[in-house]
């Protein structure tokens, strides 16, 4: 596929915004070739992304960027423009469970996943063979309850040495602190093994099993200050029934939870989720 440019905007819902969009790219001469558009008719706001060919647009995305800042600041948008041949620098999280790191790994080496995966960083030293394979730097970073400032510090200084765009918590089994969350808002992603905002925080699966529940699932959420209660990319579900123990719901979760982060995962490399407020507009193709 060709590069694009991954043009995403959001902004007080007006007469002219799709009109001044187009006309910026068509005086360009570019070529436009995707565009989703939704307006959040209740609270009056409204959200944009375009994939432009890169190769359509003279001068570049600096040009680009210049002279779209004006009609920018006239709708009073947040937008940014991405380049799609830059892929994502992404840091995955781990503890001891490995589906989700693994089926990551899997899709990023046969070239199914639009990212860079840079390092492996887990507070257990069990999975460093999984990542070694497939070359991946592998970072023990021990947490315990009387080295968890020390511990996380350390962790994100690797983060920034690494020059990561988006962490990924792939089933990492440590609370982040609020400063953290707040430092890396909308760039830490997290997978919860439960259908939020039902079973929220620890051992969802024997919540669900005492509650009878027929269906179980799985949430990719952005991390903030408040625990699993982040805005929503992702969520699927699967059926079961009074016969499966907590340990079938497990196994049964577990492909629910690596399918719902990966597509969650895809979404944020590709630029398609908008976060408003403490929710989300996925354009999913």
């Amino acid at each position: 596929m060709q590069p694009v440019y991954r043009l995403t905007i959001a902004c007080p819902d007006r007469v002219g915004i799709v009109a001044a969009v187009a006309n910026y790219i068509a005086g360009m001469g570019a070529t436009i070739v995707e565009a989703n558009h939704h307006t959040d008719t209740v609270n009056g706001w409204f959200f944009m992304r375009h994939e432009i060919l890169a190769s359509s647009v003279p001068g570049g995305l600096e040009t680009f960027r210049d002279g779209f800042a004006p009609i920018a600041q006239q709708f009073d948008m947040r937008w940014q423009i991405t380049d799609s041949a830059k892929p994502k620098r992404i840091a995955l999280f781990v503890s001891k469970e490995s589906h989700c790191m693994a089926d990551l790994l899997h899709r990023w080496h046969e070239g199914d996943l639009p990212g860079e995966i840079v390092c492996v960083i887990s507070n257990h030293d069990l999975l460093r063979e999984q990542a070694d394979w497939y070359g991946v730097p592998f970072h023990h970073v021990p947490v315990t309850a009387d080295n968890k400032p020390q511990a996380f510090a350390e962790a994100f200084r690797l983060v920034e040495h690494y020059q990561v765009d988006v962490v990924v918590l792939a089933r990492y089994m440590q609370i982040l602190p609020p400063e953290i969350c707040s430092a890396y808002a909308g760039q830490v992603i997290n997978i919860h093994h439960s259908f939020l905002p039902s079973f929220a925080g620890a051992r969802p699966y024997h919540q669900a099993y005492e509650r009878g529940v027929k269906l179980i699932g799985a949430t990719c959420h952005y991390v903030t200050e408040v625990l699993d209660a982040g805005p929503i990319i992702e969520q699927d579900v699967i059926r079961v029934n009074h016969g499966h123990t907590i340990e079938d719901m497990r196994r049964l979760g577990r492909d629910v939870e690596k399918t719902v982060l990966a597509r969650g995962l895809r979404y944020h490399l590709e630029d398609r989720v908008l976060i408003h407020g403490n929710k989300t507009v996925v354009f999913a193709n």
